[in-house]
Parts: structure tokens; sequence; C-alpha cells
């Protein structure tokens, strides 16, 4: 009741602190709009220069589809993206388009601010930027320094400057979990856990005090994948040997050594960087190629990734037709049961808009793409049977794993008819698991004491102040065991495997997309692009001829109003930077964020998640 509460308290507070944003932000647009649109001519509203520096300078950490209701949409446009907030899909499309608009000499790429995201949309985006240099333009980053997400965008450079006094930090992949045992000993909360699989390591934070051995051996393993996958990926950007890398890591305090402490120098005859240069010396250098900005003639004339959307009338990359298209379903995020806004899979929702997609007669297939680590079960068969009822119209389905398609992500995936991964997907985590949190130790420290009567063993035993009694335990026990059967008999089913062979593999085990391959669980390696190139052909459409159509949710009028304001809004204001202070502050934050977000997903009607605790530090 308490948590209900203060949950609430909150969601009211941040709704009335959204709208309050959203009003101050009309209040200025009515109050400058005649200032920007006199500026029109010169382009300060919004107009294309003649020659310009694409800018992409994202902020936040990378994601598949914003989080948030209308309200967190309509801020994220008005903000330009500083919401912490980087859809993979608009840097991706700014790319290509820019790649064929002669306005557009070069890429900036800063990346102060970007707090990275999976390593397969780190890929995406790095292969858009690839494409963009086959056009035969440059690609030149810039940093005050790197992280290791930052950099792996700046290999795909060109050209890599860096402060002088900046540092590369390339620390590789860590697993790292914050456990509670001791702290929940010492509140004298018991944790009631029931789970299958001994690699189902989700509940784990809430018994042990440290990692148990089976997380481990599977971690060290699909850990190493993605280091591998990170440092071919760098090196072959870069051209470098295929150890560098690894050798920079390893030996940055000989290197540092040799340098004299200078980091930006140890960098630099690493081959990390191309040039050691101040903001002032790279604006000039940047000018020199594009020109200078007419209102601020000590810079170069740019346009940032997301005005370049919003103000200059480019088609969309996925361009639906009035027949003959490919569907492509998002779902990302925690799955959890009933409704839920964008950025989380809501069991109905989802499968509303797969319901959406197999009446829309336009559409031949369908494409689910799924990011997410899993959640409620109950939630997750809802959309199971919605596609499986999609099959029957005939309509190919084929799924598209993003970073993280693991447990209830994965359960959502395996109706498909082909199952598309990353190499660096995280995926499995085949296995299920309960938690019944009881307080009657933490009243009774108190003098707070429960008694009374019952009329069945099960009576009072959902409060949480008292104690579990045999009959609950085992009642969970027994459910927790046939929701992992249910689980390993459909994957069984839709994989064609045998039923003993899926169990060996499952177990809660946490597989990375090449594995996964390999053990069966996926069918091909490739991005979205191919996924949908796949459905294509699966369902006989012409490779050259077919559209690709978004199904999205949809909006009242008032809402899309909303937002094509804000959207205004973004364009004539630019971009707020998110301060340096609040990028660490969420940093430090993500110590607490996996296990603290569960509170928010902990609606299974049954109390029974697929979940995986897939976080990488």
């Amino acid at each position: 009741m308490i948590k209900k509460f203060f949950r609430g308290v909150w969601r009211l507070f941040s709704g009335l602190m959204r709208v309050l944003q959203v009003m101050v932000f009309f209040a200025f647009f009515l109050v400058f709009i005649m200032i920007f649109l006199d500026k029109s001519e010169s382009g300060a509203a919004g107009g294309m220069p003649d020659s310009a520096a694409l800018v992409i300078a994202p902020s936040g950490m990378l994601v598949e589809q914003i989080s948030g209701d209308t309200l967190d949409m309509a801020l994220l446009k008005i903000q330009g993206g500083a919401s912490g907030q980087v859809i993979v899909s608009e840097i991706v499309q700014s790319l290509q388009a820019a790649a064929l608009d002669d306005r557009i000499k070069l890429v900036v790429l800063q990346p102060n601010l970007f707090q990275g995201g999976g390593l397969s949309k780190l890929q995406e985006i790095g292969d858009a930027l690839d494409e963009f240099r086959a056009s035969g333009k440059s690609v030149i980053a810039m940093a005050k320094g790197y992280d290791q997400s930052q950099y792996y965008l700046a290999a795909h450079a060109d050209e890599i400057h860096m402060h002088d006094f900046g540092l590369v930090m390339i620390e590789g992949f860590g697993y790292f979990k914050t456990y509670f045992a001791d702290a929940i000993e010492n509140l004298k909360i018991d944790v009631n856990v029931f789970r299958v699989g001994e690699f189902k390591s989700f509940v784990e934070p809430y018994l042990r005090n440290d990692m148990s051995e089976e997380d481990k051996v599977a971690a060290e393993r699909w850990l190493n994948a993605l280091w591998t996958a990170y440092q071919r990926d760098v090196t072959a950007a870069r051209g470098l040997d295929s150890d560098a890398i690894e050798n920079y890591t390893t030996n940055i305090v000989g290197l540092l050594s040799n340098a004299g402490g200078d980091a930006a120098q140890a960098a630099l005859k690493a081959g990390l960087v191309d040039e050691l240069t101040s903001y002032q010396e790279f604006r000039d250098y940047i000018t020199e190629i594009v020109g200078a900005n007419p209102d601020q003639p000590d810079t170069f004339e740019g346009v940032s990734y997301q005005r370049y959307l919003q103000q200059n009338g480019l088609p969309s990359l996925s361009v639906a037709k009035a027949s003959g298209n490919v569907g492509i379903i998002v779902a990302s995020g925690n799955i959890v049961d009933g409704e839920s806004s964008s950025g989380s899979i809501g069991g109905i929702t989802l499968s509303r808009l797969v319901r959406q997609a197999a009446l829309d007669d336009s559409i031949s297939a369908v494409v689910l793409r799924v990011d997410s680590p899993g959640g409620s079960m109950f939630a997750s068969e809802i959309v199971l049977d919605q596609l499986q009822e999609l099959k029957k119209t005939g309509k190919p389905l084929v799924a598209s794993m993003g970073s993280v398609a693991a447990s209830g992500g994965y359960y959502i995936s395996m109706p498909a008819d082909e199952i598309w991964a990353a190499d660096t997907t995280i995926s499995g985590s085949i296995g299920v698991g309960a938690i019944m949190t009881t307080f009657q130790r933490s009243l009774e420290s108190v003098g707070v004491t429960i008694d009374g009567i019952g009329t069945t063993p099960l009576s009072g035993q959902l409060s949480g102040v008292r104690e579990l009694n045999d009959t609950t335990r085992k009642l969970m026990n027994i459910s927790v065991e046939s929701a992992y059967d249910v689980f390993i008999s459909r994957v069984a089913e839709a994989r064609n495997m045998d039923r003993d062979q899926v169990n060996e593999i499952a177990r809660g085990r946490v597989w990375i997309g090449s594995d996964a391959l390999q053990v069966g669980l996926v069918d091909s390696i490739g991005g979205l692009d191919d996924a949908v190139a796949a459905a294509a052909n699966l369902a006989g459409l012409d490779e050259t001829e077919y559209g690709v159509k978004y199904v999205k949710r949809e909006l009242s009028f008032v809402q899309e109003v909303l937002i094509q304001y804000a959207s205004m809004l973004g364009g004539l204001f630019g971009e707020f930077d998110a301060s340096e202070s609040s990028v660490m502050l969420k940093r430090i934050l993500t110590l607490f964020a996996e296990p603290m977000a569960m509170l928010n997903v902990w609606n299974d009607p049954r109390g029974i998640y697929m979940h995986c605790f897939c976080e990488l530090d």
C-alpha cells in the first residue's frame, strides 16, 4: 500500500510537471514566433543552407522507441532528444538521406553527451556511417574525450579529433548487479523465491550478496563474444591491428607513463585518434570546408540531425504503399500486463497492434522488432496468442531481434516463421521465476503483530504481512514448474526441436546471437533490413516493389496536434543539451536501475515472470 501510494503521488507529480513544461514551451512559442519567422530567409527558422555539415550530437541512450506517453513524446520533439533517449532509426535515416543531399558536405560527429546502448544498436549506426562515407563524403569526429560507446561510433569516421587534454577510455564489457540479501535480512524482510533453471539469475539479487557460479559461467561466454565483436568492428573500421584495442586496454598504464602522463598523446601514439585539436581549431577546420554560419561567423554552418529530419521535408525511408507492404511492429521495453505507453510492452497494447496488422489489407507480411528483456509471463502469453492468430491469416511473420530479446522477449519471438538476430543480440534466458515478499518480521521488530483466522489455508496469504505457509509454497512451486514446462514445450514446438534438447539449452541460460544460431534458437544473423527482406520474400513480394509500413498506436486528434506543435518548437528553438551533471547522475542511478525498475513490471496476475537482467557496464 505504501509503495502504491508513493508511486501514485510520483506519477501525479511527474504528469503535472510535464504538462507545465509543455505549457511553458507553448508560451515561448507564442512570444517569439514572429522573431524567428523574421529570420526565415537566412535559414535560422529551419531553411537549409546550400552548404552545411550534418551534426550528429546524440544526447542520451540509444533506444528503438521513445519511452513514455504522448507528453513525453512531445517533450522529446521539443528538446531534440535531450530527454536521454536517442532513437536509432532517426540517426540512420538522417545519414541515408544526407548521403543523397548535395547541400550536406560532410558529417560532424560530436558524441560528448552520448551514453551508449546495446552493441547491435551501435553496429547499426556504424554501418550507416560507413554507407554515408561510401557516397564520397567524409565523417569527422570531435569530442573532449571518448568512452567505449562513443569511440565505437568515432571509429567509423574518416578523422577522429580530440581535445589535447582528452582521454580515450575503453573498459571492456562488464556484467555487474547490485545484491540486497544482507540489506533485506537487516530489514527483516522475507523474499520468497520460486524459479526453474539454475541460470535464471534475475531473482538472485534478492537472495544473495554475490553472483552465482552458474551466472558467471554463462555471462563469461557472452561477455567475451561481445568484447570480441567490439574489437573486431573497431579495428576494422580504423585499419588497426586486430589486437590494438586489447593492447591499449591491457597496457594503458604503461602507455600513459611512456607519454609522460599525457593521456591524449598516449591515444594519438596508439593510433586511436588522428588529431589533438582545440574546439576553436576544430570549428575553423570545418568552416573551411562548409563555410561559416552567418549568425555566428566563428563557427561552421551546420544542422543537427533532428532538425534536418523535422524541417526539411525529407521523405521517410519507410514508404508505405497502397498494397504489398511489410508491416513493422516495434516491441521495445519490459513486458507488462495490460496497457502501456511507448517504451514498454503492454500485453493488450501490443496485441492490439498485431490485430491492426492482421486486419490491414495493405500489409502482406509482418516483422516483429523485439528489443526486450521480458517481464510478465501472462502478458507474453496474450501477445503470443495474438501472433498465432495473425499467422492464421496467411501473412508471414518474421522476428527481428535488437540488442536484447531474452526470456519473455524470446517467448514472443518464437512463433515467427523466421527469427533473425544480430550476432551480438542477447537472447535465450528460457526460464521462469516468481517472487513473493512478506514483511511480518519487519512489523514484529517494531511491535506490530498479525493474528486472526481464515476459512482456507490460502486466506490472507497474499496480504504481504503473513509468513507463507506450506500450501502457498507448494502452490507457487507447482505453478512455476508448470510455467517452465509450458515455455520449453512451446519452444520445442516452434523450433521443431526435441523437448529434452530445449531443456539442455534453456534453464535460464543467456545466449549471444551467434551462439543462439548454433544451438537452434534463431534462424539467421542479420539486422532489421534483412528481416524485412526475408518477410517480403516469404510473402512473394517483388524485392524492388514492396513498401514498408510501421504499425503504430493510433493517436487522438489532440495528441497529434500536440506532437506536431512540439516538432515546430523543436525546429524553432533548436536542441537543449543535457548537462554534464545530469548525465553523470543518470550513470550513478543505473547502479540500482534494473532491480528497482522491476517494481514497475511486477504486475503479472499469476506472479510469474520471464525476465532477464541483461544490463551491461
